[in-house]
């Protein structure tokens, strides 16, 4: 585990967060793994207050368990907890689209960015590449979520999504631990967001519960695996 580049002292709360989720995310701090605020400091070279604001931060966010007397925790997702937290998403997007005009502001603008990302996501994902189609995945989620009109739940939706990958990463990963079980991984963000342009509420919702239902195939296989 070691900071992929130099911290600044205007950002270090942040920049600390995010370099830690990174490690998370591309299974570098695997569930279970322990630290303590001084390790992380000494790590990054900074002072312990930025470190311990970063991780009560990743804390909040459902990603670290914190315990007084033993420092923090990756947090471990089981099977069960991936199924709720897809069901979860799934139960608010429907109520998104229960009624999209007063939840939902398309901005055109804004769809460039997004076609970008959903093509570079489905690249990854069809090339089974993990680490690529995580980064992008969130990107192309977090700038969906700029169209919903409430923060609270673009932000809940947000959290989930990460958390998901946090539990998927490492059962997705190949013996050599590069490659990603393929079978698993969603690549329809292109034509959701075709959908999104053109206004078509109604594919729109069909490729978000073929998003669900696909994450729901995965576990039930998860499970019967026992993984």
């Amino acid at each position: 585990m070691g900071p992929s580049g130099g911290v600044t002292r205007s950002t270090l709360r942040q920049q600390i967060a995010d370099a830690l989720r990174d490690e998370v995310l591309a299974g570098r701090l695997p569930p279970g793994r322990e630290f303590t605020v001084k390790q992380i400091a000494v790590q990054y070279g900074v002072s312990a207050t930025p470190v311990r604001e970063a991780l009560f931060d990743l804390s909040a966010q459902g990603l670290l368990a914190s315990d007084q007397h033993r420092g923090f925790q990756v947090r471990e997702f089981s099977v069960a907890d991936y199924r709720a937290m897809t069901e979860a998403r799934a139960l608010v997007v429907e109520g998104l689209f229960r009624d999209p005009a007063a939840r939902v502001a398309v901005r055109p603008d804004s769809l460039a960015s997004i076609r970008r990302r959903a093509a570079e996501a489905v690249r990854a994902a069809k090339g089974g590449d993990l680490d690529v189609l995580i980064g992008y995945d969130l990107r192309f989620w977090r700038e969906l979520g700029q169209f919903v009109l409430n923060p609270y739940i673009a932000d809940f939706l947000t959290k989930l999504r990460v958390q998901a990958w946090m539990f998927a990463v490492h059962r997705l990963r190949g013996e050599n631990g590069e490659g990603a079980d393929g079978s698993a991984l969603w690549d329809g963000h292109e034509e959701l967001v075709e959908a999104i342009a053109r206004g078509d509420h109604e594919q729109v919702h069909a490729t978000l519960h073929s998003y669900y239902a696909h994450a729901l195939a995965w576990a039930d296989r998860l499970e019967a695996q026992g993984r």
